[in-house]
């Protein structure tokens, strides 16, 4: 649960934000774009790419190559601007969120990386590299993101926004629905895939998107394997 003094900060700062609404629309699409153009760069950085800001919005702007970085890292941009902008449409849906459209995100974000993957639950037991935490075979991941489904759109629709949104975020690394690519182990889109999902799932509730920097990704990394070895045990449907 949120400790009682961040929880008043968020709530402070949400006011705020509510209090300046509704806001010109100039200013909404120069802070969409800022916010995308970040929220890409540090999402795909968490996962390795070598692009810096300032590529990552070249590749958004002309869709052009850059010199010295591969065709993977360059269609890791532009699938993540078709995956925000996949979110943003159910953002204004009233639909619930289920394992369909996780696996439409999924889709998109390792669209023309993995064709075969993409979408595509793992038929393989994986491991986290770095990680001791072992996911659930194979065999289980179809009932457990049913279960995640049905917690989503069940009892976590009493917790407050904010924990929704993480704890719907820490449930999709435990499960780890997605398999490595067949091109280089670790681009599963399992991470992206799950910070897609999370704010979705803010944006839903009136919160703005979440970007964790990649400056803080050693700390992301490691408040997230202590979570999930500590909860490892318990059914994401629970």
């Amino acid at each position: 649960m949120l400790e009682p003094r961040l929880l008043a900060r968020l709530e402070e700062k949400k006011a705020a934000l509510d209090a300046l609404r509704p806001l010109p629309q100039a200013a909404v699409r120069r802070l969409q774009e800022q916010l995308t153009v970040e929220w890409i760069y540090n999402s795909n950085a968490i996962e390795g790419n070598t692009l810096t800001l300032r590529e990552t919005n070249l590749i958004l702007e002309t869709g052009l190559t850059i010199g010295g970085k591969s065709l993977r890292e360059h269609f890791e941009v532009l699938n993540h601007k078709e995956a925000i902008d996949y979110v943003e449409s159910l953002v204004k849906g009233l639909a619930p969120v289920t394992p369909f459209e996780v696996r439409q995100i999924h889709g998109l974000v390792l669209a023309r990386i993995d064709d075969e993957e993409a979408g595509q639950y793992r038929r393989a037991q994986v491991t986290i590299a770095g990680a001791d935490y072992r996911p659930p075979e194979a065999w289980q991941v179809p009932q457990l993101m049913a279960d995640w489904g049905d917690w989503l759109n069940g009892p976590a629709q009493q917790l407050h926004p904010v924990v929704r949104a993480a704890l719907a975020h820490h449930r999709l690394v435990v499960v780890h629905p997605f398999p490595s690519t067949a091109l280089r182990t670790g681009v599963d889109g399992n991470g992206r895939t799950a910070r897609l999902v999370m704010n979705l799932l803010l944006m839903r509730d009136g919160y703005p998107p979440t970007i964790i920097e990649k400056a803080h990704r050693r700390q992301y990394e490691r408040v997230l394997t202590a979570t999930v070895l500590l909860h490892a045990d318990v059914p994401p449907g629970l």
